[in-house]
Parts: structure tokens; C-alpha cells; sequence
């Protein structure tokens, strides 16, 4: 059954995660890109436009998918004050559950999705570490103030809780989401990626869950981190899918299938995985065939 929602406010801080929006008029192809790929978008635009030279406008975002999601369901956003109409050719995510409400109001064809890619969960913490973590059951110590993803926008807090309850049970969960959030050392994010970062150079907060890949991208920055790894049992690499789809109504159906097409590249595989993501058949990073091949089934 298809549903209605309101248009969703986007943070007026949120610009970087705007891309190309002063040109989005002239937009050939509209990317509603999970935000969690943020540092590989520049690097995939561009060699996706050096294999179409004709596309030369594309509109992307790097939003949290669940607000992108709100955007979908409800036929545009509101941004500093404006209306933003622009129409996704392609979404992503790591919510399958997303794909389903889409296919739900009929915004999609079910099963259509495609699993493309996979990551990782990791902690960062500031590179003197002061609270001194070492293990995921630390951070429901009092003294712990955690930089959290919040479920209501960001998908990848659904598999952090995931990995709190590997490491010690609901127990953990409620302690962490609920218990100290009470007591302020639980401070939710709305872009992680953004305001995790931030929090942790002005010390503010003693640790963030991330995703390994924006480890990666803290180090090429030169950020003063340090990464404590939850280690295989827990960082939930086996439950991390990302999926991709078209829209039915893409503006652009023509470049939305050639994107497809080209995600699913090697060449393609090679920039995420320089960037530390795991693609399909390859756990140890080298590109290997498959991608959007690998039908998903619809269910959970």
C-alpha cells in the first residue's frame, strides 16, 4: 500500500551533502547515494563521466538513506527555507527494509534491488584514547560519552545495535540507547559521518561507532584517531548489505540503467574498495565479478 508522508526538513548544515544542487536544473542523472559512501562519490562521478562524456550534470547526495527515504515517500524536501522537487533516479542503502517500503508505494519494482556492495563496523576514538576503550562492552561505562547514530535517520544504527547486542545482550542496548542517553553520554547524531568527526576533534565525546570505511577516510585526512576494532564476531561484515535500485519514475531512465551498469564494474569495485569497502565474492578486497548479478530475494 503506497504511503504519504510530509516533505523532510534537510539540516541547514547539511550543504556538503548537496552536490551540484546551484546546477540541478541541467541535472542528466539524480543519485540519492547512502551517506556512508561520501569519500568514494568523487572519484565514481568522475569515472563514470569519463565513460559517458555526455552526461555532463549530475545531482548527488550524500544524506543519510532515511532521510532520503522520507524524500522519496513524500516527492521532495524542504533546505534552507526552499523546495527541493528533484527526483531520484537511483537510491541505495543498507536497509533492506527500505527497499520494501519503496516497492510498498509502488516506487519500485519488487525485487528489483540489487546487493552491490558490503562494510564493516568499527570504534573511533581520539588518539590518546582517554577513556581508555578496548572492547564494544566499554561503552556502556558511566564515564563513556558515545557519539550514536540515531535509528530514526541513519541505517547504520540498526546494525550497531546489533553489534552492542553481540557484546552484551539487550542488556547493552538499553543501557547504551536508553539509560545513557538519559544521562547525556548517549548524544545522538543526525550525519554521523559528519558530526562524529567533529565531536571527537573538539572532545566532546570519547568514542564514535563508524563504519570501517570512514576510518579510511580519517586517515588519508590525517585525523587524530586511533581505531579500536570490535574484531569478525562482532563487526557485523556477514549482515552489512548495501542495495541499489532504479526508480520507476527516473527522470533519466537511460543514464540511471548505464549507472547501474557501471557499479557493477570492476572499475568501479576498484574505487570502493580502495576506499575499504568489501564488494560481492571478495571478502578479501580484490574486485571480483558479480554485483548487481546477485539477485536478492524481496523477503527479510
Amino acid at each position: 500500500m503506497a504511503e504519504t508522508a510530509s516533505p523532510p526538513v534537510i539540516p541547514d548544515s547539511r550543504r556538503d551533502d548537496l552536490h551540484q544542487l546551484e546546477n540541478i536544473q541541467q541535472s542528466q542523472l539524480n543519485l540519492f547515494m547512502a551517506g556512508n559512501q561520501f569519500m568514494v562519490m568523487e572519484d565514481l562521478v568522475s569515472a563514470f563521466k569519463q565513460r559517458h562524456p555526455k552526461i555532463r550534470h549530475i545531482y548527488y547526495q550524500t544524506l543519510p538513506p532515511g532521510i532520503q527515504l522520507k524524500q522519496m515517500l513524500a516527492g521532495g524536501a524542504h533546505f534552507r527555507g526552499a523546495r527541493i522537487d528533484a527526483a531520484a533516479d537511483i537510491y541505495t542503502s543498507v536497509s533492506e527494509i527500505a527497499m520494501e517500503r519503496l516497492a510498498d508505494a509502488q516506487k519500485i519494482a519488487p525485487g528489483s534491488h540489487r546487493l552491490y556492495l558490503h562494510n564493516r563496523l568499527t570504534l573511533l576514538v581520539p588518539d590518546a584514547n582517554p577513556a581508555s576503550i578496548a572492547s564494544v562492552s566499554d561503552l556502556g561505562s558511566d564515564h563513556v560519552r558515545i557519539s550514536q547514530p540515531d535509528p530514526a535517520n541513519e541505517d547504520i544504527a540498526h546494525h550497531i545495535m546489533n553489534m552492542y547486542r553481540d557484546a552484551g545482550g539487550d542488556a547493552l542496548v538499553q543501557r547504551i540507547m536508553e539509560e545513557k542517553r538519559a544521562e547525556g553520554t548517549t548524544i545522538m547524531t543526525v550525519v554521523h559521518h559528519r558530526e562524529t568527526p567533529l565531536r571527537l576533534r573538539k572532545g566532546t565525546v570519547d568514542v564514535g561507532p563508524v563504519w570501517a570505511t570512514e576510518a579510511v577516510y580519517a586517515r588519508f585526512g590525517n585525523l587524530p584517531v586511533k581505531v579500536i576494532e570490535p574484531g569478525p564476531e562482532m563487526d557485523q561484515r556477514q549482515r552489512v548489505n548495501y542495495y541499489v535500485c532504479k526508480l520507476k519514475r527516473s527522470p533519466h531512465p537511460q543514464n540511471a540503467e548505464r549507472f547501474l551498469a557501471f557499479i557493477a564494474s570492476d572499475h568501479a569495485r576498484t574505487i570502493y574498495e580502495k576506499h575499504g569497502f568489501i564488494t560481492p565474492g571478495s571478502q578479501t578486497g580484490n574486485p571480483s565479478s558479480g554485483g548487481l548479478n546477485e539477485k536478492i530475494p524481496s523477503g527479510p
